[in-house]
């Protein structure tokens, strides 16, 4: 019995060696630590904030540069208004902005209260509570100075003013994520297996010989699932709607088109899974390996400015990332497509180039 044991384990080990899944099941977890390790960190900073300062004095220059040195804040530049700061915040380029009035050094030296209004964007609710708190605590920094003020009493007033999100409901910022989530996972999975399960049975290369077209062959395939995938959404929609209470503040159509436009990468991942795995095994660990990163690096879950660089950089690889930007931009901010349009051209580069890449393999693989 022991040799007829031994003699099994040994077969088991050399089909395991053999078999191009099993080194997929080292790699998962080395991903997941390196992912979980280095990017989930709470600990929110460098949040994009822009400044706009009215009254170009050293005072102002110096509440500026402690919200600066609080490492929270991250300053990307000036804004000539309270409008166009408001427009940064929009488009998603800016998280906050910090609003120095024309009075406020003048203020100061008078022993009067100064106040710095500070604008920050509630779509993401944790980023915005982390911002509200460390914007008050600078307020209490900038006590202390000569005039009418008794020496506790408080010099600064910052006053915080969330938009979009007032109340900082955290469905507000998941729920609208989940759509690309979910429209991901539905199309590149359902996508992949399918394929893979046609060349497993032996069907796909019966159905390569007969007279259909090679492109009428991967478009029949596709819409179906691209169909799914739009109607997964439109589910999710109504659900964010009547369940969660999350209003759509945009434009519909817009939103809808866009993700028309997601579902092109997302269709062309699922074909390029299909051609690097032999079996429905293989689609299922390195679409993993997809999902994964889809979550955690997109800005989905956990919020990009508290990424190291180099993971904060990997974000920019996922299409998921920039549909994330456009969900929350459309839904939360009621952004339009010149707001957007950084987010839709990636989109339409991510397309061109996974279609062309996953179109070439695709062929190659079914001859």
């Amino acid at each position: 019995m022991l040799r007829g044991l031994g003699a099994i384990i040994y077969k088991e080990m050399i089909q395991m060696r053999r078999d191009r899944s099993t080194r997929l099941v080292f790699l998962i977890p080395v991903i997941q630590t390196f992912i979980f390790g280095f990017a989930i960190d709470l600990d929110i900073q460098n949040i994009a904030t822009v400044v706009v300062d009215m009254d170009r004095s050293a005072d102002g220059r110096r509440v500026v540069e402690r919200l600066h040195n609080t490492r929270t804040f991250r300053i990307i530049g000036e804004s000539r208004s309270v409008r166009e700061a408001k427009e940064q915040i929009v488009s998603g380029r800016a998280k906050v902005a910090v609003v120095v009035p024309p009075d406020y050094s003048r203020r100061l030296l008078a022993g009067q209260q100064a106040t710095v209004q500070v604008l920050v964007d509630g779509s993401d609710s944790v980023v915005a509570t982390n911002a509200v708190q460390t914007a008050r605590a600078i307020g209490l920094l900038e006590t202390g100075r000569p005039g009418r003020l008794a020496p506790r009493e408080q010099a600064v007033d910052v006053r915080p003013r969330v938009l979009f999100n007032p109340d900082l409901v955290s469905a507000n910022f998941y729920v609208p994520g989940l759509i690309g989530i979910i429209l991901q996972l539905v199309t590149v999975t359902l996508t992949a297996f399918s394929i893979v399960r046609e060349r497993e049975r032996g069907t796909l290369e019966q159905l390569s010989v007969t007279p259909v077209s090679r492109a009428s062959l991967v478009l029949g395939k596709l819409i179906p699932y691209a169909v799914i995938g739009m109607m997964q959404s439109v589910v999710v929609l109504l659900l964010m709607r009547w369940v969660f209470g999350v209003r759509i503040e945009g434009d519909l159509f817009l939103l809808l088109a866009l993700s028309s436009l997601f579902l092109l990468p997302s269709l062309a991942l699922g074909i390029l899974i299909s051609t690097l795995a032999t079996n429905q095994g293989e689609a299922m660990q390195i679409s993993l390996l997809i999902m994964l990163p889809s979550v955690l690096l997109s800005g989905f879950a956990f919020p990009r400015e508290t990424m190291p660089l180099p993971i904060y950089m990997i974000g920019f690889g996922l299409p998921v990332t920039y549909y994330v930007e456009i969900l929350r931009g459309i839904i939360l901010r009621g952004a339009g497509l010149q707001a957007l349009w950084p987010q839709t051209m990636a989109l339409a580069g991510f397309a061109v180039l996974l279609v062309t890449v996953s179109s070439v393999r695709f062929r190659k693989r079914a001859v």
